[in-house]
């Protein structure tokens, strides 16, 4: 029964953690819109990119830290023993996602890559297990 709910723990801090960094990504295109850009048109998205402002990058950072923090939370909050590995098992998850995005999908300059894969994903997933193990005390108290 642990490894089940070891492994619900995961899903569900993957599955929550998307759902924010999408909707964060989303705001951030109505906070910055680029007018003429069908933002769901990804094609159309990959071409624009290469214009892109320092601005127009805020927003998917946060969506990369802020869902992975949230991911990692959650995971570590639901796991059953070893909460921070379960963390991390989310931040490697959103890392190898920001990975595969940032070098092969939509490309960006290499400073946003950089501080991306650095800062937004382990970093955060390693806080997000600590507020997630914090709050499973307070819980379990």
């Amino acid at each position: 029964m642990k490894i089940v709910k070891n492994i619900l723990a995961v899903v569900l801090g993957w599955l929550l953690g998307s759902f924010v960094n999408g909707g964060l990504v989303e705001i951030g295109h109505t906070v910055f819109p680029i007018e003429g850009l069908d933002t769901q048109n990804f094609e159309a998205l990959k071409v624009a990119v290469a214009e892109f402002e320092v601005h127009h990058f805020l927003f998917p950072f946060l969506a990369h830290a802020l869902g992975t923090l949230v991911g990692a939370a959650i995971a570590s909050l639901l796991a059953v023993g070893n909460k921070r590995n379960y963390a991390l098992v989310v931040g490697a998850l959103f890392l190898l996602g920001g990975i595969i995005m940032n070098f092969f999908l939509l490309p960006g300059p290499i400073w946003f890559s950089a501080l991306d894969i650095l800062v937004a994903y382990i970093p955060m997933a390693l806080i997000g297990a600590q507020i997630g193990i914090k709050l499973s005390k307070k819980v379990n108290n």
